[in-house]
């Protein structure tokens, strides 16, 4: 009989797998290993990420692990996008990951000009470009692409998908940021050092497996769009882990965990648990479906569309207000959904204070007055459980030993 799930309950579970209750992260390795991989095209909410899932770190530690430790990479991976990922994963990364993508994106470099002989050419040239540890811009790589008689265009989207296709063919990733935070690229091999091949089946395997112990309980479907890879495929990594699992039922339907995980799975938290996560977090894009988290009539606030998901607000992992800096940069806005409880504006102040101390950077808070409803509004869906409707009052997870994801 498979274990069963309230909406509550599934929150607080999938915020422990995320490390954002529960027991904190061992360092920024951890932080990112234990949710799966951070996204990070956006480089300050990248380093949120960090902070929301660990206990005491300074943003200094990101850029150490990235730029000194080097056990953190920055590359093109899940969805063909760019990604936080422990170092030693990027051999078998992007092994499976990277001819997927630039199978798909064939079409669109061909139309900027990037044809294959234009793509082989910059590849050769790239490795001597770059060899002996040098580390330049996107901007500087053209230009000395162009200087080697790899006529590149230096404007609109070409440059940028250059780099994603070396990086995606396992050829470059991002280096050390400069001092103004422009990153550079170096040769993957050269910056990660050994490299963990594997065939396809065990790669599969072994995303699948860090999938569901940073995401579940989940299903195959949240596991396809998080990882972008084609039904077939990702189907595939599903039944090769699925002996490891046990089903969970939830109002979304039946779902798996990690055997081991699903033995444990925590209460919600009481008091309750609050948590500012930044923008593109991965307890918010992990998944196809984020009404567990989201108020289906508020989730416009968070996920407008084109591809953004904005800071949240989570309280027990559901999604309360939306944040944001200032202009000055100091202050962090709260945008309430709806009038909230009490005892919230105390767990808000802690983590606003906690972000400040992270950056070292004195931080404030505004919380801005809830919305009004309008005079004879009608709601647009009734607000059920299942949909994360339910009163801010009801919400509420404790902790579970971590498990390794490896």
């Amino acid at each position: 009989m498979p274990i069963e799930l309230d909406a509550e309950g599934l929150r607080a579970a999938r915020m422990n797998a995320q490390l954002l209750m529960g027991p904190p992260a061992a360092g920024v390795v951890g932080a990112v290993r234990g949710a799966a991989a951070v996204q990070a095209q956006d480089l300050n909410a990248s380093r949120l990420a960090v902070r929301a899932r660990t206990s005491g770190l300074v943003v200094a530690d990101v850029r150490r692990a990235i730029a000194e430790e080097r056990s953190i990479i920055r590359t093109w991976a899940m969805r063909g996008t760019l990604h936080a990922i422990p170092a030693a994963d990027a051999g078998w990364m992007v092994g499976l990951l990277g001819p997927v993508f630039v199978a798909k994106t064939a079409r669109r470099r061909a139309e900027l000009g990037l044809d294959d002989d234009l793509c082989a050419r910059a590849e050769s040239a790239m490795a001597d470009l770059l060899f002996g540890g040098r580390a330049l811009t996107r901007a500087e790589l053209v230009d000395e692409l162009v200087k080697a008689d790899v006529p590149v265009p230096p404007s609109g989207q070409a440059p940028a998908h250059l780099v994603s296709y070396a990086s995606l063919r396992g050829l470059i990733c991002r280096g050390p940021d400069r001092e103004d935070g422009e990153p550079t690229y170096v040769l993957t091999r050269e910056w990660v050092g050994t490299w963990d091949s594997r065939d396809t089946d065990s790669a599969l395997a072994k995303l699948a497996r860090r999938y569901l112990w940073g995401h579940g309980p989940a299903g195959l479907a949240d596991f396809a769009a998080w990882s972008g890879l084609p039904a077939a495929m990702a189907r595939r990594g599903w039944e090769l882990v699925a002996k490891d699992t046990e089903e969970v039922a939830t109002p979304y339907g039946p779902m798996l965990a990690p055997r081991e995980f699903a033995e444990s799975l925590p209460s919600p938290p009481s008091p309750w648990q609050v948590r500012l996560v930044g923008a593109f977090d991965s307890y918010l894009l992990g998944y196809k479906d984020r009404g567990f988290a989201l108020p289906g009539r508020h989730a416009h606030a968070v996920v407008p569309g084109g591809g953004i998901i904005h800071p949240a607000v989570l309280v027990n992992g559901r999604a309360v207000a939306r944040w944001k800096w200032a202009a000055d940069r100091r202050t962090i806005v709260v945008e309430p959904f709806g009038a909230l409880a009490p005892e919230l504006p105390q767990g808000i102040v802690a983590e606003v204070v906690d972000i400040g101390r992270f950056l070292g950077v004195e931080t404030r808070l505004k919380i801005s007055d809830p919305p009004r409803p309008r005079v004879g509004a009608v709601p647009t869906e009734a607000p059920t459980e299942a949909a994360g409707e339910e009163p801010a009052e009801a919400v509420g997870g404790t902790g579970r030993p971590r498990e390794d994801a490896s």
